[in-house]
């Protein structure tokens, strides 16, 4: 696969970061002209429901540009955010690999995302002619569930203010930006992404406060790599014990 071609289907990558645009490559290194010719750009807009759980898998969604979220609504009707990307995943890959028909989970864009869209067909297609890339999906979605697995056992054991310090020292890991990681999410989205109830958040965030985990910034805040290096500390022994 010629790179530049790549970068002629997806003009975007030459504004995104080294890293990502190195991911790119990665995963389409092998991509034959034909998957490349069919790719679609759409730009959406924060807060827009693109995949809704259980309906049929018709198209394959890669994150060019901002941030995603998966959604479960199955569990008594509670709304709970398991997992965030922003990297390079085929959202709808898993479901070809697995032969399922539906989509597995609701996704929603956090932030305004630029995102690529495959005809499931012709995503399977390639896989299906492709060892490399098949392997690559497949190792990425191992990745994936392990990471889920490792987060919903330690949530099982983790309550109130140790599981929002465990979520809080993940997204720091993935999304903190020199240093630091900046919390915009409202107390109702960190109830989400955590299955708390939004009392427990609040008290969680006070105590924080109190213990100097995090830094106050009007109604948001944000935690620096010292805060970090303290809140994880106590996380590791916790999940340790």
């Amino acid at each position: 696969m010629e790179c530049k071609y790549l970068y002629q289907v997806l003009p975007f990558l030459n504004e995104i970061d080294k890293k990502k645009r190195e991911r790119f490559e990665e995963y389409f290194y092998s991509a034959p002209v034909w998957l490349m010719d069919s790719f679609q750009i759409v730009e959406l807009d924060a807060g827009v429901v693109f995949v809704k759980e259980n309906t049929p898998v018709d198209t394959i969604y890669i994150i060019g540009r901002g941030m995603i979220k998966a959604t479960d609504y199955r569990i008594y009707g509670i709304t709970y955010d398991f997992m965030r990307f922003e990297g390079v995943y085929a959202m709808g890959g898993m479901e070809v690999i697995m032969d399922l028909d539906r989509y597995c989970t609701t996704l929603e864009t956090v932030t305004p995302c630029t995102i690529v869209k495959i005809a499931k067909e012709k995503y399977a297609r390639w896989l299906n002619s492709d060892i490399r890339a098949l392997k690559l999906e497949a190792k990425i979605m191992g990745h994936y569930l392990f990471e889920q697995g490792k987060n919903s056992r330690a949530f099982l054991f983790l309550q109130g203010a140790d599981r929002l310090a465990f979520y809080l020292v993940e997204t720091y890991t993935k999304y903190a930006k020199n240093g630091i990681l900046y919390v915009d999410s409202t107390r109702q989205e960190l109830s989400e992404s955590s299955g708390l109830c939004v009392k427990t958040i609040n008290r969680a965030v006070k105590k924080f406060e109190e213990n100097g985990w995090i830094m106050r910034k009007g109604s948001k805040f944000y935690i620096d790599s010292e805060q970090y290096q303290k809140m994880n500390a106590v996380v590791s022994e916790l999940i340790e014990r």
